[in-house]
């Protein structure tokens, strides 16, 4: 049977204690505009044409609400929940009408942390409104997880996910297209968002995107300096309610018949920041990318299978 890949990486929606309070922070600042607000939730688009890049859903946990996924059309969202429910995931339901505002067709399922992965084709799209150093789209979320490996394989096996390269053996990238990672695992004690990143179209955005956010007081906590895995630009910033979200440019682009995934080392500065601007992560930086304990949707996972 052919592997059935998940499509693009759409977005996120994030969920919490007063999240849409921060709607202003990611409009005058991240460079973000309001599409929609209703029903305790806020959705956030860039310049692309995605009808949403970043949600803000009030609740009383902080984490993740939804990773947003696009499959080109209905014929492989079926092909995907097919592959999905014989390899054991926990599905939840059949694809069908989504009835909130991007709209569309899809269905959920559970990764093994208990997130919450939305699959939608046939959404709303929008007239793409290219503007000066504003975000693009989301280009990865990387997640913490206490069973690197296992969460891995689950993606690799599940969604037809491929590893792109290694950090030592404290993280791993993995990709569902072109893009050198969608999603990004890193070993932690507990299941947990680490960062967001949004791409800027160009390096000179990229950076007057820094630059505003510093002449309106929001310095980088980390950054900016260029990864070596992944070969992008960085600078990571805390959000009001303290997610970390980053600014990144210039993902390196895998071509599939050349690319063979390597492990790079952590201990050697010019390959953790290729510009040797901004160091390693702090010890605070470092406590902050662990996030909360984010103990998704088990409510679900004890659910009757669909």
């Amino acid at each position: 049977m052919t592997e059935v890949r998940a499509g693009r990486l759409r977005g996120i929606i994030m969920r919490g204690p007063g999240l849409t309070a921060t709607v202003p922070f990611y409009e005058d600042m991240w460079g973000l505009s309001l599409a929609q607000r209703a029903d305790g939730v806020a959705y956030l688009r860039g310049t692309g044409s995605e009808p949403f890049l970043y949600g803000l859903k009030d609740g009383d946990v902080f984490g993740i609400e939804y990773i947003h996924f696009a499959m080109p059309d209905r014929a492989a969202m079926v092909a995907l929940r097919d592959q999905a429910r014989a390899a054991g995931a926990r599905v939840l339901g059949a694809p069908a009408a989504f009835d909130d505002y991007p709209g569309g067709w899809g269905f959920e399922l559970l990764d093994p942390d208990n997130r919450r992965l939305r699959f939608r084709c046939e959404a709303l799209e929008q007239d793409a409104a290219p503007e000066h150093a504003k975000p693009r789209k989301v280009s990865h979320v990387v997640l913490n997880t206490p069973d690197m490996e296992g969460v891995r394989d689950w993606y690799c096996r599940v969604l037809g996910f491929r590893v792109s390269d290694y950090s030592a053996d404290q993280m791993v990238f993995l990709r569902c297209d072109a893009e050198h990672h969608a999603i990004a695992l890193v070993r932690g004690q507990y299941a947990s968002v680490n960062h967001v990143a949004f791409e800027m179209p160009t390096i000179d955005e990229f950076m007057r995107g820094i630059g505003r956010m510093k002449q309106k007081g929001h310095v980088p906590t980390w950054g900016p300096g260029r990864h070596g895995p992944g070969n992008n630009p960085f600078a990571y910033f805390v959000s009001p309610s303290g997610f970390v979200i980053e600014f990144t440019s210039e993902v390196q682009q895998i071509d599939e018949a050349t690319h063979a995934a390597q492990v790079w080392p952590r201990d050697v500065p010019e390959l953790m920041d290729r510009w040797m601007t901004a160091g390693p992560p702090t010890a605070a930086q470092r406590a902050v990318m662990q996030g909360r304990p984010d103990p998704g949707w088990p409510e679900l996972a004890r659910a009757e299978p669909a």
